[in-house]
């Protein structure tokens, strides 16, 4: 398994923030205001002609998102980066930014749900033409690139079965069709796990939300990557307005600030939880890139310098029973999102794909006892046994179940 950069925890913290406050502050300063004086119609005119770099009004820029933006681009290896109001909005820009009628897009079929329904779905009103191929498969993703093929979106790892991309791969199919970008959502990742710039890919999105962020307090997306590219999609967000807010931008820097630290704590809970788990009878398999049991844990202790936070695991009971074990919970709080110092748990079927039917969840692999554990800061001790006395109430519901069975 690669080491993470040395110098991430110093870019942590220091990265993006010169000492420019008037206050000498040592934190970035709330910078609160819509709009910005100019003193001259001649300073005005050196701004639009680009003679002086300041900011001009709130949808175009602020101090406080600046700084922000400047510590993520360094904790990616990106040029630049740009930040908006939610992880989704993120997405949404990016792929605007760099899409036309009678493109086409290839997609990793394990993925945010709301990321595939906009590519699927919403892109294909205005003539954007969607693939969507099996995590993992190269060979699956080169056959569907095309000549109007524009760009390649993965995860990694992907959401909620932890696939991880082979990102060195799906670049050197890239560099075949040179018009092609390639996109890599690593948020499940972070910088401090996975560096996607550095192996092939063109951009790089979070949901800063989560991890970034850190503490489950706000929403917040960012792109990251080549500074020209990122300028296409700044301008566009400017247009479409989803801006980032300068006060959930302070409490970005201020998360960030400990993301090596947490991000080193959850990857070594969860790594434990996972063991646990999968050596539990009353759990039929474990989805972690930690284990050898993984289909990618042979990629990912080469790409990756820690496994992330995220479990998914599928219990030995039903959809009921399922249920009945995470309301069980007394630590682990059911709740959607991760990534946070609390440890969050979920049941998909229940929660982010409600609104489908069994039969449609099965098509798309969302079995109806799949859960997803999120690993916060917690002592890994309390965690395991959490779920240790949550776990033998599911063993004992199985048994009865089967001892019920055999009566009839």
């Amino acid at each position: 398994m690669p080491a993470a950069p040395r110098d991430l925890s110093t870019a942590c913290v220091r990265a993006g923030q010169p000492r420019q406050d008037a206050y000498d502050a040592v934190t970035t300063p709330i910078s609160c205001t819509s709009t910005y004086a100019f003193g001259s119609s001649a300073e005005l005119r050196d701004h639009f002609e680009g003679r002086t770099n300041r900011e001009e009004y709130g949808r175009y820029g602020n101090p406080t998102v600046r700084a922000a933006e400047e510590k993520l681009a360094a904790l990616d290896g990106g040029g630049d980066a740009c930040l908006f109001a939610s992880g989704m909005a993120a997405v949404t820009t990016t792929l605007f930014a760099l899409l036309k009628k009678g493109d086409h897009v290839v997609l990793t079929s394990d993925c945010y749900r709301r990321t595939r329904s906009f590519v699927q779905n919403f892109l294909a009103r205005y003539g954007v033409e969607a693939s969507l191929v099996p995590a993992g498969d190269l060979a699956a993703l080169e056959a569907e690139v095309r000549p109007e093929t524009r760009v390649i979106v993965t995860e990694s790892p992907t959401n909620p079965y932890l696939r991880v991309a082979d990102i060195e791969g799906i670049a050197a199919i890239k560099k075949k069709f040179p018009k092609v970008k390639v996109l890599v959502d690593s948020t499940f990742a972070t910088p401090i796990n996975q560096r996607p710039l550095e192996q092939g890919a063109d951009l790089v999105i979070h949901s800063a939300t989560k991890y970034l962020g850190g503490h489950n307090d706000l929403l917040a997306g960012v792109v990251t990557g080549d500074a020209g590219l990122v300028s296409v999609v700044r301008d566009l967000r400017g247009v479409l307005g989803g801006v980032l807010d300068p006060h959930a931008a302070y409490l970005l820097i201020r998360g960030i600030k400990t993301l090596a630290l947490r991000v080193e704590r959850q990857n070594r809970t969860a790594l434990a939880v996972a063991q646990f788990l999968e050596a539990h009878p009353a759990v039929e398999r474990v989805f972690y890139p930690g284990l050898p049991s993984h289909p990618d844990h042979e990629l990912a202790s080469k790409t990756m310098s820690g496994f992330g936070g995220v479990i998914s695991f599928v219990l030995r009971t039903s959809l009921e029973g399922t249920a009945r074990a995470l309301d069980a919970c007394q630590l682990a709080t059911v709740a959607p999102s991760l990534g946070g110092v609390e440890t969050l748990i979920e049941q998909p079927a229940l929660m982010s794909f409600y609104e489908l039917t069994p039969q449609e969840r099965a098509a798309i692999g969302i079995r109806e006892s799949l859960v997803r554990l999120a690993v916060g800061i917690e002592d890994e001790k309390d965690i395991v046994a959490d779920l240790e006395r949550v776990l033998a109430t599911v063993s004992q519901a199985t048994k009865k179940e089967v001892f019920d069975a055999a009566l009839s």
